[in-house]
């Protein structure tokens, strides 16, 4: 295990994903954090995460934190729905004095849309399958359909934002709620923050939710209680790696650098 090297203000923070979606995280934390440094890892030689056993996930994603440690990083933010349920714990009792931000399925903001249809929660079969979706689905999932979505990230690993392939998929996995109402739909994946717009398409007016605005303002209050949110006056900036091929970092500049 890499020892963690306590980082300042001035140090960059670590982030990750199984693959490229996490960039959805990593671009709003640019947005809200522009004063930052952040390294992202994109771990797409090993992507998928969701359809991995639990064990499996957590000594991946042990191997990409101990790779950002290495880089003396100040803070870890797990942009990965399926390693925040698979490992996140376990991190955090290993590394006691390093924060460790999590994502988490938008549920509890999405109770407050139910009435009397339906919300559907859309995730990988590794996250529907985790402690954490369980405890966050006892406490507001009244309403809640939980969907897994086998095989939906990897279009956004390919660049399929759209088309008739990805199409086909969404019409088969929602034709169940075609004459229901649905008040809501929790993107349970940071991948599918890159789908908004063919989601949106078959629920048109319906909220779609997702965890990463919440997860970034959670990584600024963590920072700020231990004194290592970067200065108004610092440089921010970002660099991406990844695990696979050298196409993966181009196509991450591109999802950051995507209008949705």
């Amino acid at each position: 295990m890499t020892e963690y090297k306590k980082g300042d203000a001035l140090s960059p923070i670590g982030m990750f994903d199984s693959g490229v979606g996490g960039i959805s995280v990593l671009r709003e934390a640019v947005r809200l954090l522009p004063n930052e440094r952040f390294i992202f890892y994109g771990d797409t030689r090993n992507a998928p995460y969701g359809t991995k056993p639990r064990e499996t996930v957590l000594a991946l994603s042990r191997q990409v934190v101990g790779k950002l440690l290495e880089r003396d990083v100040k803070a870890i933010v797990i942009a990965c729905n399926t390693a925040t349920s698979a490992a996140a714990a376990d991190l955090r009792a290993e590394y006691t004095d390093l924060p460790i931000i999590a994502m988490e399925p938008a549920l509890k903001p999405a109770s407050l849309l139910h009435s009397d249809g339906v919300v559907l929660s859309l995730a990988t079969p590794g996250t529907i399958a985790g402690e954490k979706y369980a405890h966050l689905y006892a406490l507001y999932g009244e309403g809640v359909v939980s969907l897994p979505c086998p095989g939906l990230m990897e279009f956004v690993e390919r660049g399929e934002l759209g088309g008739p392939a990805l199409n086909a998929y969404f019409d088969q996995l929602f034709s169940p709620f075609r004459d229901k109402k649905v008040e809501g739909v929790v993107l349970g994946c940071t991948h599918y923050s890159f789908l908004k717009r063919t989601i949106a398409a078959f629920f048109p007016g319906v909220p779609l939710l997702d965890g990463n605005e919440g997860t970034v303002r959670q990584l600024r209050r963590r920072l700020e209680a231990k004194g290592l949110l970067a200065p108004a006056d610092a440089e921010g900036g970002v660099e991406l790696l990844s695990s696979g091929e050298g196409e993966a970092v181009g196509r991450m500049k591109a999802l950051l650098e995507a209008v949705l």
